[in-house]
């Protein structure tokens, strides 16, 4: 990780781009298998599996297969499964909303109704570590939110089997359907509907460049998404009251997730940057998923900036996934940042504890969009619905407002719609 001191502001937007993903290569790649998966189904699926993964498995995971695995998930990992499900429905079932019933006028009764997304499709990471965190941080609040379907896709193994601990997590969520298959095809098969996996309302879950693709473009057309995203990033503010080796402990452990990733340290003494770098050169050594490491590392980065306030600056510019903030008066500090993901307060405060078991929810917009979208809550699975009931001497009243606005706009069939109503008695 390279050290730059005190760049000017004129800079900051620079630092703050992220590593761009070449989503225009991979765009017709992307898009022929969506286009296969619509037109022909399970079929397209089923030969997307034998020439990308090389497996030949049925698209459903069985009730037998769940119960075989469950039965070989470690009694701790099982236990750790079930502490953090509880935390996370702590702090989502405190996120319901509530119905709002105002009469704006006497006679005009307005309802917004929180209403259940129906059918949801979540995606979850498979590859070199199938994320079974992710299983929790989707469906739970799937649950608390009373979607009634919840469907889940993640990719299987050469063996064509499911990580144990995925359809644990999902049985213990109470996943509705489990299916084995991953990449942009899993995308399409939620967004269009096969013969065997059903077409969702909304897909939601992080994935690589082309399922993040895949997942934008259905969005253009008839599924809704969870948010854009990208690779994954952290942020740590950090001075010397904080243990050097707790904040290059912080910086690797977003660093393994990929070599896409990106660690960004923020200090304002020099001295305090170089011991942390220290300290993750001496901590990576020791960490078994070097090429990931590594490859995040290589463009990551640590900002030396003159005092506290053009720290919180300069976070705020780079708005990032994950920001940890590990100096004196921490609190005060995350008072005043409105541009993160997610932020953690205090050196006894690591993002792996928001990533596991804490109860926040840890699928977050990252490549600065956490300027403008919210991470994954309760509010992702529900949407709002309106409803007004109206008296006739309600309408009446309302009708001195509705009349002339409507005629105004030239649009007379609007006013008719109240006059003729008005001339019944």
């Amino acid at each position: 990780m390279r050290i730059i001191e005190n760049p000017p502001r004129s800079s900051w937007k620079d630092l703050a781009r992220r590593q761009g993903v070449d989503y225009e290569g991979i765009c017709p790649r992307v898009q022929a298998i969506l286009d296969a998966v619509e037109a022909e189904g399970d079929a397209a699926l089923e030969r997307l599996m034998r020439d990308i993964d090389g497996v030949s498995a049925p698209l459903e995971v069985t009730e037998a297969e769940i119960d075989v695995a469950c039965g070989q998930v470690a009694v701790e990992v099982r236990e750790a499964i079930r502490v953090a499900k509880a935390h996370i429905e702590a702090f989502h079932q405190a996120q319901l909303p509530r119905e709002i019933r105002v009469e704006t006028a006497p006679g005009v009764l307005c309802i917004q109704r929180p209403v259940p997304i129906r059918r949801v499709g979540l995606y979850i990471p498979g590859g070199s570590a199938p994320l079974f965190s992710t299983v929790l941080m989707l469906a739970v609040p799937a649950a608390l939110a009373g979607c009634g379907e919840r469907i889940l896709c993640t990719p299987c193994g050469k063996s064509g089997a499911v990580a144990p601990e995925v359809l644990l997590a999902a049985r213990e969520c109470g996943v509705t359907r489990i299916f084995r298959i991953g990449g942009a095809q899993a995308v399409a098969a939620m967004a269009f509907g096969t013969e065997t996996i059903p077409r969702v309302d909304k897909i939601f879950g992080p994935g690589n460049p082309y399922v993040t693709l895949a997942k934008q473009l259905v969005s253009g057309r008839n599924t809704a998404i969870d948010m854009p995203a990208g690779p994954s990033e952290v942020m740590v503010l950090a001075d010397a009251g904080t243990p050097a080796a707790f904040v290059a402990a912080d910086l690797l452990s977003q660093a393994e997730h990929g070599a896409d990733s990106t660690a960004v340290l923020v200090c304002t003494r020099k001295d305090d940057a170089v011991a942390v770098l220290q300290e993750v050169e001496r901590q990576r050594q020791t960490l078994p998923r070097q090429t990931q490491v590594e490859g995040a590392l290589a463009h990551s980065f640590a900002v030396v900036l003159p005092d506290r306030d053009s720290a919180v600056e300069f976070a705020e510019a780079y708005a990032p996934e994950h920001l940890i903030i590990a100096m004196e008066r921490a609190g005060e500090l995350a008072d005043r940042i409105s541009a993160a993901g997610s932020v953690f307060i205090g050196p006894w405060s690591p993002e792996s504890a928001g990533d596991y078991a804490s109860g926040t929810n840890h699928t977050l917009p990252t490549s600065g969009w956490a300027r403008s979208c919210s991470g994954v809550n309760l509010d992702s699975f529900m949407r709002k619905m309106t409803l007004q009931g109206l008296s006739r001497k309600g309408l009446a009243a309302l009708s001195q407002a509705i009349v002339p606005m409507a005629r105004a706009e030239g649009l007379e069939a609007h006013a008719r719609a109240v006059t003729l109503r008005m001339e019944r008695e």
